[in-house]
């Protein structure tokens, strides 16, 4: 399959439209997480757990993924149990630790508040060739991992100066 002509770029415009589809969901972000009852935050966090499938998760993982700390996974745990989200389970090879399991009641909720804008993003990648979509999938990873590598060091600076 080809995919369809592009229109013309550079990094500047790039940038923009970057700019504008985080901006869009910050925004869808924040509705959703409204409409179910979470903060941003909690969503997000709910999401790697969602992630994680059967391979569930600690609370340190969790705090790895989200890049908070473990005191701050605490409340996000306490909120999503409360909230009928998760529900935390004992490890079976150690009895120290537990781990965090979506309920089935909270996975239908979230699947169905994300799947019309899921199905419209799947229309849309459907537009590009299997080459264009390794090229967004690789551009995807890479600029999360520069997203992340940033905020680590904003965290480990504690300035607003650049990293």
């Amino acid at each position: 399959m080809q995919g369809t002509p592009r229109p013309p770029a550079d990094p500047a415009r790039a940038l923009s439209a970057m700019d504008h589809l985080i901006a869009a969901h910050l925004i869808g972000q924040q509705e959703l997480a409204r409409r179910l009852g979470l903060s941003v935050t909690d969503l997000t966090c709910f999401g790697f757990v969602l992630e994680a499938g059967d391979d569930l998760l600690t609370a340190g993982d969790l705090a790895a993924r989200a890049h908070v700390t473990t005191g701050a996974v605490t409340g996000i745990l306490n909120r999503l149990e409360r909230a009928g989200y998760v529900t935390r389970r004992p490890d079976p090879r150690d009895r120290r630790r537990v781990r965090v399991a979506a309920l089935p009641d909270a996975v239908s909720r979230v699947s169905g508040v994300y799947a019309g804008h899921y199905a419209r993003l799947t229309e849309l990648f459907a537009d590009y060739s299997p080459a264009e979509l390794a090229t967004l999938t690789d551009w995807f990873t890479r600029a999360t991992a520069l997203a992340h590598d940033y905020l680590e060091k904003m965290n480990r600076t504690g300035s607003a100066d650049p990293c």
